[in-house]
């Protein structure tokens, strides 16, 4: 069985739905729109101009533009999708922490009179992966749900290799991607106020999910001991960065699924 870690996840998924059933006279951010254009599988333009990028979930990425950036497979088919599901209808933005990105990026669940959740439809199709932020609240277990339900069904990306889960033994050749990474924690230790889940008994080369000491706390307030997870099984997702072995720097207890 998973351990679903997020904290008030009824309050938080309970807050979404009663955000989404009033009119948003009382946050401006919020006011309702129309849907202009679709960029991509998780972001989309407003009639009054707010681009919304869909928090929570990432989708299969085109090029935009950028040199030397090749789509990822199905990024095409996840713009399709979010196309069919919100152009032209009527969205309000639900926000759930940090507002705006770098980008000037509006970050917010999107919900339709209708009673869509663009976020949770395009993890129920499988065209998005659960993708969290520290600064932004989530209602994790439902959205972990859906995505496990699309990835058993083998629905969208879930039937392509490059969104396989990785192992410890073969994440490696994949440094720089955003990936899920499942295996056994070998060993676990906090050093310094950093905590290290190595994955193989060479710490220096093999897979290993570090922590900082100022994020340690958000797992502690979870109820998570990191230093107490030799033993179990683990599905981490975060970018992979070479540092000692490859390398996911987790900030939040929403990137670890604890497995029994």
């Amino acid at each position: 069985m998973i351990r679903l870690r997020a904290i008030a996840v009824l309050f938080v998924a309970a807050g979404i739905a009663v955000a989404a059933a009033g009119d948003g006279e009382a946050d401006p951010d919020s006011r309702p729109g129309i849907v202009a254009e679709v960029i991509d599988g998780d972001t989309v333009i407003l009639d009054d101009g707010r681009e919304i990028r869909l928090v929570g979930i990432q989708a299969p990425k085109l090029p935009l533009g950028r040199a030397g950036f090749v789509a990822w497979p199905l990024a095409d088919e996840a713009k399709r999708a979010l196309t069919e599901l919100v152009l032209g209808k009527r969205v309000r933005p639900v926000f759930t922490g940090r507002r705006v990105d770098r980008h000037g990026r509006w970050l917010a669940h999107l919900h339709g009179d209708n009673g869509l959740w663009a976020q949770g439809a395009m993890l129920e199709r499988g065209l998005a992966r659960v993708y969290t932020f520290a600064d932004n609240a989530a209602p994790i277990a439902e959205m972990l749900s859906r995505e496990q339900a699309a990835r058993a069904a083998r629905r969208g990306i879930w039937a392509n290799p490059f969104y396989a889960i990785r192992t410890p033994a073969n994440v490696g050749r994949h440094i720089g991607g955003f990936e899920l990474v499942e295996g056994r924690v070998v060993s676990a230790a906090v050093v310094r106020g950093r905590a290290y889940l190595n994955f193989g008994r060479d710490h220096k080369t093999d897979f290993t999910v570090t922590v900082a000491p100022a994020d340690r706390r958000r797992f502690e307030a979870a109820g998570i001991d990191l230093a107490t997870l030799a033993g179990r099984t683990i599905r981490a997702r975060g970018w992979i960065e070479s540092y000692n072995g490859p390398e996911i720097a987790a900030t939040h207890p929403d990137q670890l699924e604890i497995f029994d």
